[in-house]
């Protein structure tokens, strides 16, 4: 795809509600928060779909819910991609922007030559999120597994099956070619979300991939159709629209849902970021063995360390990590 180069919704999430289907919603656009996440790295094609889909997913999640910290989603699979690890991290300040940062990882050897769906790469495992709100509060982990056919299937399974919530997205992202420029990785989604109730449960048998439940196993009457009347004019909405850039975030909206009246609430910009340092790394190290700790010295001496998420370097003096040469 072509495009015309940044714009003003690039990297933001705009919170919506459509007042008439008792639905909540989040359009996201990411731009220079992929090239950021994916220039850490030198994925494969494959791959960095992966990420960018799963850092997608991880905006749209991460705006709903109030947080003082993190939340984090992790994809562990049995196949040639084994992780895929995504953080949000919420503002720590009234408009500031929320920061997010993501990687792979994955056995290249055993990478297939062609690859006609990158989720199959993921092979059977579990689809999980984590919620930690930071000092002084017990994080929060669901888990469900791998099921469906992409990313945004297991999200929608996740929230059926762990928080009984009816929820549905729309996501695109490719490699966006500026006029003159270089192609650089866009994405932009939608999620829908039924409003929360007290007493929603499973009204039917499953009806989701391999047996898990699904969105409308829970809705009925009125909330079945008005559900069903959201995510279908969803469904309506093409590629070319999510990613942008000529179509605006409110502008998008009003075409798919105006006559649900929709309304919007603050924009939330989001930004990468990164919260390794020295001192983290070093705890971290802590908890390996010293034959572990042996693979990671160097000739000179040395105990170095990367990033997976940022790609920084770190080296340290064995005496800094309580180990002592004898």
């Amino acid at each position: 795809m072509t495009l015309a180069g940044r714009i003003a919704w690039d990297d933001t999430i705009l919170p919506f509600q459509l007042d008439r289907a008792d639905v909540r919603g989040r359009v996201a656009r990411l731009d220079t928060v992929l090239e950021t996440i994916l220039g850490q790295h030198d994925y494969p094609p494959a791959i960095a779909a992966l990420v960018a889909e799963a850092a997608l997913i991880t905006a749209l999640v991460g705006q709903t819910i109030k947080l003082r910290w993190k939340l984090s989603l992790q994809v562990r699979g049995d196949g040639p991609v084994r992780l895929i690890a995504t953080d949000y991290f919420g503002p720590t300040d009234d408009g500031a922007p929320a920061r997010m940062r993501a990687y792979a990882g994955f056995d290249p050897d055993a990478l297939p030559d062609s690859v006609a769906r990158p989720f199959d790469l993921l092979g059977e495992g579990v689809f999980a999120i984590l919620i930690d709100q930071g000092a002084g509060s017990v994080p929060y982990q669901g888990m469900t597994p791998i099921a469906g056919e992409s990313l945004a299937d297991c999200a929608e399974t996740y929230f059926a099956q762990s928080e009984q919530l009816p929820t549905r997205f729309a996501l695109a992202v490719g490699e966006a070619l500026a006029p003159g420029g270089v192609a650089k990785w866009r994405g932009g989604g939608v999620l829908l979300q039924h409003m929360p109730k007290s007493s929603l449960e499973a009204k039917q048998a499953a009806s989701g991939p391999d047996g898990l439940l699904a969105a409308a196993d829970m809705l009925d009457g009125d909330d079945a159709e008005n559900w069903s009347r959201a995510v279908m004019l969803l469904e309506t909405v093409e590629a070319t629209e999510l990613v942008g850039p000529h179509v605006g975030a409110e502008q998008l909206l009003l075409r798919l849902f105006s006559e649900e009246e929709p309304r919007v609430f603050p924009t939330q910009a989001v930004r990468f970021g990164c919260t390794c340092s020295p001192e983290k790394v070093v705890a971290s190290l802590a908890m390996y063995p010293a034959e572990d700790i042996a693979t990671m010295t160097t000739e000179a001496g040395t105990v170095t360390a990367d990033c997976q998420f940022c790609g920084a370097h770190y080296e340290f003096d064995p005496a800094e990590l309580g180990i002592r040469e004898d």
